[in-house]
């Protein structure tokens, strides 16, 4: 059986944000695979330094207004979207005012790792699969990129695990070269915990390493891809272990038929 609905989950997209390994698979790779006759979605944050009017970035009103509680505060989910003419592509945007409004993506002025950086990859998993839901829009496959987008294997499979809407829905994710040296927060762990995730689902993340964090996105996908050539030296051994199906390095040339046919070989495997 082929999969015919594909969410993209991204951390970075050009033109939106400056070219780089990310943001040109993110840009091209569902244009591609749309062209191949499935239908997709396509997520990214609307981080601050995305010129709105330049992009023509728009709220999407009936899909705006939910509050998500995170860490004890409420902060309002605002949905936007954009077109890619030359792709006849939307992407939708994840945004909110304490966290992605800020000029920078994941680092300060000073190059420094934005101490809430949990949070934001909290608030934006959980606010992509919000928002499908409000779509009624169910995947076949959802591909997540980057480390930032590690905690949506989690949420599929655990909070939203009764929900219909993902009842068949398969995820794989892709390592890159991003990894941070300084650790998330260390309360991490219990600001992921939602009603569903108890604290053993979550064990992983008691030291929120990058290596620690990709294990554990790992844990809840189907099938792991490796996005960069080269990758994290201890993530690349441990994927040599994985006990489920890895996709390795894809060049530039035929790399949409590779990533289809292995979400149709994730897809069709029970």
């Amino acid at each position: 059986m082929k999969s015919s609905r594909v969410l993209f989950v991204s951390t970075e997209i050009t033109p939106y944000l400056p070219e780089n390994e990310i943001s040109i698979l993110s840009r091209y790779l569902p244009q591609g695979v749309q062209e191949q006759g499935k239908e997709i979605r396509t997520f990214m944050p609307r981080f601050g330094c995305i010129n709105e009017r330049r992009n023509q970035l728009h709220e999407v009103i009936r899909l705006s207004g939910m509050n998500l509680i995170i860490n004890d505060t409420d902060h309002p989910l605002i949905i936007k979207v954009a077109s890619i003419p030359a792709a006849r592509m939307q992407v939708y945007f994840i945004d909110n005012e304490d966290y992605f409004h800020r000029k920078q993506i994941l680092k300060d002025e000073s190059a420094e790792f934005f101490e809430d950086n949990d949070e934001r990859a909290i608030f934006y998993a959980r606010g992509v699969l919000e928002t499908v839901r409000k779509l009624r829009w169910s995947p076949d496959i959802i591909h997540c990129q980057g480390w930032f987008t590690g905690l949506v294997p989690l949420y599929v499979k655990k909070l939203f695990k009764e929900d219909p809407l993902f009842s068949h829905t398969k995820v794989v994710f892709s390592v890159y070269d991003d990894e941070f040296t300084k650790p998330l927060d260390v309360n991490f762990k219990k600001k992921v915990i939602l009603e569903g995730i108890k604290n053993k689902d979550v064990e992983q993340l008691t030291d929120p390493t990058y290596v620690n964090l990709i294990k554990f996105a790992s844990q809840y996908s189907d099938g792991m891809i490796i996005g960069s050539e080269k990758i994290n030296s201890e993530v690349a051994e441990y994927l040599k272990g994985y006990d489920k199906p890895v996709l390795q390095y894809q060049g530039m040339e035929n790399y949409v038929e590779a990533y289809t046919d292995f979400y149709d070989q994730i897809f069709d495997k029970a």
